[in-house]
């Protein structure tokens, strides 16, 4: 019995990292497609107005630019990438992390992606089996895992993919597949939303500045849903103190980027998944023994 639940959550790993090498083409793509749409629709509005087109010029026919086309290729040569350049982690090692046509480096972020959804997965496997919960979790991790890096690379929460989550986290508490009940999942989202709404109109009349985007408002109203209202205070307070950390030590070595900001969706991602693997309770015992309390 104890091997079949190890060979179901391996299964489960493997397919994680089939996951994760498709979730490093959306972290990779999906923010160009947004400012792709944004251009597009600068130019609409000023081809209505009967206003020059952005640039000066006219718009250029798109190429077709989607999670699916093109083919994935080097950026440095344009180099298309083989069925058998693309193996999740293997094909790193083999390559030696370099393109196999002018051999310039390859982030070690792809593998380390892969790895770690593969992990996650393994991890939702071993808790639940194989069962729709486990099928929901595993889309939630896969979600996060986007969320943070598109954040941590543009500071950007994409709504086509944290309305999803906030949607999928209801519905999974209404079917039964999570153990939150579904009023304290509607009222995880909506306190979740509202309670960080009200720090962002808090700080910038205190200061003047946005100290958050729209899409820490709506990531928290996921992660509300998820877990339900209870998990709030545990998830907020982790992602804070965390962020609080890796923003000072950021500041001390001089590596903070332009604006001296750090987006603050990664630490909640951080949280969420924390939140996930060892519950709320932990989390609250963690941080007051962090705290000294």
């Amino acid at each position: 019995m104890l091997g079949s639940v190890f060979a179901d959550a391996a299964l489960a790993g493997v397919l994680g990292l089939l996951i994760g090498s498709f979730l490093n083409v959306v972290i990779h793509r999906l923010p160009r497609m947004m400012e792709r749409q944004w251009a597009a629709e600068c130019a609409q509005y000023a081809q209505d107005a009967g206003l020059p087109a952005p640039g000066g010029t006219a718009a250029a026919p798109e190429v077709p630019f989607n999670l699916l086309t093109p083919r994935s290729r080097c950026p440095s040569c344009g180099h298309e990438i083989r069925w058998y350049e693309n193996i999740p982690v293997l094909s790193y090692l083999a390559l030696r992390g370099r393109c196999a046509a002018c051999g310039t480096r390859i982030s070690l972020r792809y593998p380390l992606v892969e790895l770690a959804t593969a992990a996650l997965f393994y991890a939702c496997a071993m808790r639940w089996g194989w069962s729709f919960t486990t099928l929901a979790w595993c889309g939630f991790c896969a979600a996060l895992v986007v969320l943070a890096l598109i954040d941590w690379d543009t500071t950007l929460l994409p709504d086509d993919i944290t309305l999803p989550l906030l949607w999928a986290g209801l519905l999974a508490a209404a079917l039964r597949w999570t153990s939150v009940q579904p009023v304290d999942a509607v009222i995880g989202a909506a306190a979740g939303y509202v309670s960080l709404w009200l720090v962002y109109w808090g700080f910038k009349l205190a200061t003047g500045k946005e100290g958050m985007g729209y899409g820490d408002f709506k990531l928290f109203a996921a992660l509300g849903a998820w877990f339900g209202w209870q998990a709030l205070v545990p998830i907020i307070l982790m992602a804070s103190v965390i962020g609080a950390i890796v923003g000072i030590a950021m500041k001390l070595a001089s590596s903070l980027r332009e604006g001296k900001y750090v987006p603050f969706g990664p630490f909640l991602v951080g949280a969420g998944l924390a939140a996930m693997l060892w519950g709320p309770a932990r989390i609250m015992q963690a941080i007051f023994s962090t705290l000294g309390l």
